[in-house]
């Protein structure tokens, strides 16, 4: 089995209003990692630990098998990062740029580059601070793939694009991880973005990890069933249930373990089950995160 791309273990950072704690991550070679958290949630903070912008205050990081932070400078040869807050030279060209970062990362791919140029329809001799809000963004992106990274670090790069401008990056990066040794960690709090591309999702809420698996798991085993119940019958417990909300006679009850045994049960116990339906990312996020800040004293 291959080395993850990074791990963190027991990861802290402990600032005067917040804290991330115990932040315990890993992603395999080839896949893509969706990082969801509402902002404030901690994600840049993970991210920028990851990256060793910042130092962490205990647990372990490593990054393409290198000790973080004090292996960064190795890591990061094969890692490439770009952040909405990233920001380029605004008096020079992109091909300025391009030229910039070719002379300085081992990999450039200035074939890849050129299509990546069409493909974006961006200009290479046009002044960065000419760029929309969307072009800059798929520049930054363009400057970050061509140099073909083993690891693609994406920490909310859709803030403020336009539904072709995210279109274009979200099919682009759907095509990198054809290459099942490169690898992306998208980080957003735009559950349909990372829904799209993901194949394993980590939800962060106030600093802490609070779920994280494939994808297809997370979907199948989230439902939502429509019950009719008589009159002052209560609804029995049952495994996995998370929520249950009565209007009257009906009841929706949201499972995070849904098997087909369940609907057999609430039958069994008087109901009639009228809908079983599938919930989106969203819906699983919001309920994750309310659940576990229920459970949270």
């Amino acid at each position: 089995m291959s080395a993850p791309v990074f791990e963190l273990v027991g990861v802290d950072k402990s600032y005067p209003f917040f804290k991330l704690e115990g932040v315990r991550l890993q992603l395999a070679p080839g896949q893509i990692m969706g990082f969801i958290g509402a902002n404030g949630a901690g994600k840049s903070t993970t991210i920028r630990i990851l990256m060793g912008l910042l130092p962490q205050d205990r647990g372990e990081v490593r990054l393409l098998g290198h000790s973080m932070p004090e292996g960064q400078a190795l890591a990061k040869r094969d890692v490439a990062f770009v952040s909405e807050e990233m920001r380029l030279y605004p008096v020079v060209s992109l091909e300025w740029h391009m030229q910039f970062v070719a002379s300085v990362v081992p990999y450039w791919d200035a074939a890849y580059a050129q299509v990546l140029l069409k493909r974006f329809n961006l200009h290479p001799q046009q002044k960065t601070k000419e760029l929309s809000h969307g072009q800059r963004m798929k520049a930054m992106l363009l400057l970050a793939l061509a140099r073909r990274p083993r690891l693609l670090v994406l920490d909310e790069p859709m803030t403020g694009l336009d539904p072709v401008a995210r279109h274009e990056i979200l099919t682009e990066l759907m095509s990198i991880v054809t290459d099942e040794e490169r690898s992306i960690l998208f980080s957003s709090h735009n559950t349909q973005d990372v829904e799209q591309i993901s194949d394993v999702i980590t939800f962060i809420d106030r600093g802490r990890i609070i779920e994280s698996s494939d994808k297809e798991v997370f979907l199948e085993r989230w439902r939502r069933l429509q019950l009719e119940v008589p009159a002052c019958k209560p609804l029995p417990p049952f495994a996995g249930v998370v929520d249950v909300a009565s209007s009257g006679r009906m009841a929706v009850v949201t499972t995070k373990a849904y098997t087909p045994e369940l609907p057999a049960f609430y039958t069994q116990a008087g109901a009639v089950v009228r809908e079983v339906q599938h919930m989106t990312l969203e819906e699983i996020f919001v309920a994750e995160v309310m659940g576990s800040r229920e459970d949270t004293p």
